[in-house]
């Protein structure tokens, strides 16, 4: 019968090459080297082989594993992708997850719940959003709604305000019109709605400031005059007041910008 005739450590910390009648037959990590009492002159038949490759890929496949989870944590589809994607059969797969949850090494409740702190703590997502990223993650919808149930409403009003005076800087030079439209797109856009988007926009409290308005009516006046200067006056004020309207300015204060316009190229 076949037999161990030479055992040598590999480069890999960890891995054994197991030789049989003098010629290399495979590799094995420490854990299966210690479970099977491999050793010189261990005589092993062939089903006996399958068993010790079986339980060494299984054995690469929970390192493999447990590598993937040492940088961050990661769900149970996260994981399932990364060991497909280095080749591990779905017996290791299965195998290794089985491990992982007894060991709580890999727990989608707990990564639900992770994410919804940091959110909380550092993000500017609304609920919605948070949904959706979970969902992609593989996460369940019980996983997730309980994980959702944290996110009290006032959390979600101190996170959603921090980002809507981002929102509100960001749009600072626009009409107080489109600033306040701007803002609450945004806002929906990270996943605030309902009740929460009004209390945050009530807590926003944007007001109108002639000043700004008029720069900002300027400042955007100029480059669409530059791009119509050269049309027919009628249809040049007409096309001013399309597109200084669309943008939430007010009609009196569009026509004498554009007064004062023509006004200045008559004088030039």
């Amino acid at each position: 019968m076949p037999k161990i005739t030479k055992i040598t450590a590999q480069k890999k910390s960890g891995r054994y090459n197991i030789f049989i009648d003098e010629q290399f037959a495979f590799g094995v990590t420490e854990s299966v080297l210690i479970k099977y009492r491999l050793a010189k002159d261990l005589e092993i038949d062939s089903q006996l082989q399958r068993d010790i490759q079986k339980d060494d890929d299984n054995a690469k496949a929970y390192q493999l594993a447990l590598n993937y989870l040492s940088h961050q944590l990661r769900t149970e589809k996260e994981l399932t992708q990364y060991l497909r994607e280095h080749e591990i059969t779905p017996e290791g797969i299965q195998t290794s997850l089985a491990k992982l949850r007894e060991l709580h090494y890999i727990d989608d409740q707990d990564y639900a719940d992770s994410y919804v702190r940091t959110v909380i703590n550092t993000a500017d997502k609304g609920p919605k959003v948070v949904r959706q990223k979970l969902i992609q993650k593989g996460v369940s919808a019980a996983h997730i709604d309980q994980a959702l149930s944290h996110y009290s409403v006032d959390d979600q009003v101190a996170v959603g305000l921090a980002a809507a005076k981002k929102l509100a800087k960001k749009y600072r030079h626009s009409s107080f019109f489109e600033q306040q439209q701007k803002v609450k797109q945004g806002l929906m856009q990270k996943g605030f709605g309902g009740d929460s988007l009004s209390l945050i926009i009530e807590a926003l409290a944007l007001e109108a400031d002639e000043d700004s308005e008029a720069d900002a009516l300027a400042e955007l006046g100029a480059k669409k005059w530059r791009r119509y200067r050269l049309l027919e006056p009628r249809e040049r004020r007409m096309k001013m007041q399309q597109a200084l309207y669309r943008k939430g300015f007010n009609i009196d204060a569009i026509n004498h910008f554009i007064d004062e316009q023509e006004l200045s190229d008559d004088t030039e």
